[in-house]
């Protein structure tokens, strides 16, 4: 049975407390197998947050094909699925379940649509976090967790407010603990740029080592908008040296190229050895495959297909 909202208060103030009297966790280190996957994870609170030993973790969004259509076209099933739930959805339901029970990590993109921050922050909203804390403890699995996603964007989670923002996320992350949802792996996943451009303000807005588990980036090569092609280094180069600053890893949590305005077969080729060679903490890479602001696909063309399959096939994207 969940847990009232007043019993979770209890327990938050406890929570505060402790932080207040005993300072940092101990770190600790799990290595786990998970369906022929050998995973090492080390965090702050001893517990996995699904990093893998070596490589990087493929993810997708299915947004051209169903995941029984996508396996068939890339020989393997990627083990991140990337499902995105506004603010009253429950996402501890069927598809998180079915991922889980496949052997496949769920990310779950929690997006507050029209939700006034200030009222996560008062604990106005505390029955709705409490209901997916208590669901989530029940999965009884790891998977990720990505509230808000590219708040310094023109999403504007909380206004573009960062302070606000932060307050947030550290009540909803409060709220998991207390609830003892240890199952969750946070995920911080800001855009690529700030609203204004450039990453003068994107720091604003973490919440802190405590809060994180990985962080992230949204980011995507536009083709002919929005500053014109980008190879894969161009996009995240300014805000990689940011992020890796955590010493975290860091998940692309949204990510793919156009197909109009350069090669989109060689964009997606140099993925792997830019990887390699430039950010070698990315340790998870999602696709946001879908035909929307531009042709996000991985078919878009089959040169592009082809590029991805060899991409998806490589040993560095099977760790």
């Amino acid at each position: 049975m969940g847990r009232s909202v007043a019993e979770m208060k209890i327990a938050l103030g406890v929570i505060a407390m402790r932080k207040i009297l005993c300072g940092a966790a101990l770190a600790g280190v799990v290595i786990f197998a998970s369906h022929g996957w050998l995973l090492i994870a080390a965090n702050a609170s001893g517990s996995s947050i699904l990093e893998p030993a070596a490589g990087v973790l493929l993810g997708q969004f299915y947004g051209a094909g169903n995941l029984a259509q996508t396996t068939a076209k890339l020989g393997r099933t990627p083990p991140v699925h990337l499902t995105y739930y506004a603010w009253t959805d429950d996402w501890t339901g069927t598809v998180t379940k079915a991922d889980l029970a496949a052997g496949r990590i769920p990310l779950v993109n929690w997006e507050p649509h029209k939700i006034d921050f200030t009222r996560i922050v008062d604990g106005s909203l505390d029955a709705t976090i409490v209901a997916r804390a208590n669901g989530s403890k029940t999965l009884g699995k790891k998977f990720f967790l990505d509230f808000a996603a590219e708040m310094n964007g023109d999403e504007a989670w909380g206004g573009n407010n960062a302070p606000l923002y932060v307050a947030a996320y550290r009540h909803i992350h409060d709220i998991f603990v207390a609830a003892g949802a240890t199952n969750v792996v946070w995920a911080w996943c800001p855009n690529v740029t700030d609203i204004n451009g450039g990453n003068k303000n994107t720091m604003d807005y973490y919440p802190g080592d405590a809060y994180v588990d990985w962080t992230g980036v949204d980011g995507y090569n536009w083709g002919t908008t929005n500053g014109g092609w980008q190879t894969f280094q161009q996009v995240f180069k300014d805000i990689y040296p940011l992020l890796a600053a955590r010493k975290k890893p860091i998940m692309i949590g949204e990510m793919s190229s156009a197909q109009a305005g350069g090669d989109k077969g060689k964009w997606i080729d140099e993925i792997i050895p830019t990887l390699r060679a430039s950010f070698p903490l990315i340790k998870c890479l999602v696709w946001f495959d879908i035909n929307k602001e531009a042709d996000w696909r991985i078919s878009s063309s089959p040169e592009s297909e082809a590029a991805f399959i060899r991409m998806a096939k490589d040993p560095y994207f099977n760790p």
